[in-house]
Parts: structure tokens; sequence; C-alpha cells
């Protein structure tokens, strides 16, 4: 390679989803709409937290983390996708692009290893019930609630500066919705082996590590519900694990399958599903999800609409 070849560009071309006018208006009604629902569930989830005292318990101090990374997440995303949806020129400028990688990585890693945090929660709470808040002190929730934010910050700072520093060589179109990593690695004219390297070690960091953790955890309270009176209490350790089991399920499943599936195999369509799913499906669903299947949740809501009513009732 000359080393007058190596060249990197100032901007890069995003395809998107389709070049169809009318189909891009009815893109942007449609994540539009589901971008505004995953704040407004998002930011519900974090207000009937702050306003609701019983709901002031380890589970819910990680469920409170896990809603500012979903609303985090999906806005480094959609909103360019959005805008966008209503461009011609659908570009995004080299630092844009490496700020749209480096946040996106950072919150969609946090938010794995999260789970994994949240999975031992739920162990604590069900393996030893009378300590549970004395295990989970508040400087244990606090440092485990550090770590998948350090590690997500620490892996996508090394990821993005190695992928943003590629060549290109003048290639500038990707076949995206947004900035990805792979993307940049395939549009690179130089040698990707060290890219390739960070990437798998980032895969084992964030992704099966914590995939592991979360099964090992999930094994321990299985044992342990097995070892339940089969009445209330049993019954009560199933609902208190059930939508966490889903949240992780859906966000571990096609995350496994996208890395470990051969690259031959791999296609831009699938790589722009993926993207969609993980940046506007799930942060819009989990908040769905622990409020539908969440008694505390519901009870909590119940108290927060009965306190206001009778504010107002005492004002007017």
């Amino acid at each position: 390679m000359r080393g007058d070849n190596v060249t990197w560009v100032s901007e890069f071309v995003l395809m998107g989803l389709s070049d169809d006018r009318q189909t891009q208006a009815g893109l942007f009604v449609l994540f539009g709409a589901t971008y505004l629902l995953t704040l407004l569930g998002n930011g519900l989830i974090l207000l009937l937290i702050a306003l609701d005292t019983q709901l002031h318990l380890p589970m819910y101090f990680f469920l409170c983390h896990l809603a500012v990374v979903d609303i985090c997440y999906t806005s480094s995303r959609v909103p360019q996708m959005l805008a966008h949806f209503l461009l011609q020129k659908k570009t995004i400028s080299f630092t844009q692009c490496g700020a749209q990688l480096f946040f996106s990585l950072a919150f969609g890693e946090t938010e794995f290893v999260l789970l994994a945090v949240m999975a031992y929660d739920r162990y604590v709470a069900i393996r030893e019930p009378l300590c549970y808040m004395a295990v989970m002190s508040p400087s244990l929730c606090v440092a485990l609630a550090g770590v998948p934010w350090l590690v997500g910050l620490a892996n996508s700072s090394v990821e993005t500066a190695v992928s943003m520093h590629l060549p290109t060589c003048g290639h500038n179109v990707l076949n995206r919705v947004a900035c990805e990593t792979m993307a940049l690695v395939r549009l690179a004219c130089v040698d990707v082996t060290l890219n390739q390297g960070v990437i798998v070690a980032s895969s084992v960091v964030v992704l099966l590590l914590p995939c592991c953790l979360v099964s090992l955890s999930y094994v321990h309270i299985v044992a342990s519900i097995m070892k339940m009176h089969p009445t209330q209490g049993c019954r009560k350790a199933f609902e208190t694990c059930a939508s966490h089991l889903t949240v992780v399920s859906m966000s571990y499943r096609m995350a496994l399958f996208t890395y470990l599936q051969p690259r031959s195999g791999a296609s831009a369509e699938w790589d722009k599903a993926v993207v969609l799913f993980y940046a506007v499906v799930t942060p819009m669903l989990n908040p769905l999800i622990y409020s539908l299947w969440n008694k505390d949740v519901k009870a909590a809501v119940n108290r927060v609409l009965k306190r206001s009513s009778e504010v107002v009732i005492v004002v007017h």
C-alpha cells in the first residue's frame, strides 16, 4: 500500500433504509413515535421510582440506571436517523461519526454488563432474602452500578479509537443507518487484524462474560427456588425474575447470534435490523416489561396516582 493512498475522509454517506420519499416519511413517523414512547416510558420509570419510597430498593436503583442507559443509547442513534429521513443528502461528518460510535458503543456495552449486575441482585434477593438489604448495601450498589459504566466507557474508548483511525482511501459510503464498528472496518484499505482482535476481545468482555455471569446467577436462582416450598414464596420468586429474564433473553439472544455467526453470512440488511432492534425496539419495551410484569411497580403507580388525586382535591 502506497503511503499517499492512505487517506481519511471528512464525512461519510449513510445509505439508510430506503431512497423512496414516501417510505422515508412513513419511517419518520414510525420511528419518531417509537422514540417519543421510549423517552416517555423510561422517564416515567425514573419519576415513579423517585416519587415512591417503597421502590427505593437495590433492584429499582439498578432499574433507574437501565432506564438512563436506554434513554442515552436510543438518543445516540435515533435523532440522526430521523433527520436523515427528511434530508436528501444523508451524510455525517467524520467527527460526528466518531462521537456517535463512541456513545452508542458505551451505552450499549454498559447495558450488557448492567444486566449481569441486575442478575446478581436477583440472586442475592432470592438466595438470602432476610439479609438482602444488608448484603446489597448502598455502597455496594453504587460500586456495582459503577462497574458497567466504567467498562462501557473504557471499552468504547479503545474500540472507537482503533476504528476511527482506519484510513479508507477515499471510500466513504456506509450501507448502514448509523456509524458502526464493523462497517468502518470493512471500509478500511489497510490491514485490520488489530481491529478484529479488539472486536473479539470486546465481545468477550461485554457480551460473553456478562452472559455467562447471568447464566450462572440463574442456575443458582433456580437451585434456590427448587428448595423452596412450592407455595407463595416460590411463585413470588419467579415473578421477581420474570421481567429481568425477559429483558436479558431479548438483549443477549440477537447479540450473541450476530457476533457468533460466520462473517460470510453477515449482510447489511441483517446489520440494519440489529441496529434498529437495539436502538428502537429494546429501549421502548424495557419499561413496558418492567411495569406490566411487576406487581410492585403497579402498586407504586396506584399509590402515586392516589396521592396526586388527594393533592388535587385538597387544592380545590
